[in-house]
């Protein structure tokens, strides 16, 4: 992970030969986190300082709000608040995964959105 934020790091003096789908997957994992936590501000609930996106719509949930499965399914990206950010031994991230995470993202922010 280091070697990869060096190489983003350095993404402006020339160009980097493969997206690393690592950083791009954590981008869409943030993405939906600051959404929910828009949603969670929005109904004045107070929320712990947490990646665990499942944890943050079970407050929304625990709230009255309606959660579509789709947004429940932001839930599969919190591994993605982790592994960018704590050095471990981890496969990489596949194209279909990329493809997935950004899909949720989408899908979450757009529901967020809708309700503010």
């Amino acid at each position: 992970m280091a070697e990869s934020r060096q190489k983003q790091s350095r993404l402006g003096e020339k160009p980097c030969p493969r997206p690393y789908l690592e950083d791009l997957c954590f981008e869409a994992q943030q993405a939906a986190e600051k959404a929910i936590k828009a949603r969670l501000i929005m109904h004045s609930i107070d929320f712990p300082y947490v990646h665990d996106l499942a944890r943050l719509l079970s407050l929304l949930e625990e709230s009255g709000e309606f959660v579509p499965e789709v947004v429940r399914r932001s839930a599969d990206l919190t591994p993605y608040a982790l592994i960018t950010r704590y050095p471990a031994p981890v496969r990489p991230v596949t194209a279909e995964e990329y493809t997935t995470a950004v899909e949720i993202a989408e899908a979450v922010v757009q529901w967020a959105e809708g309700r503010l």
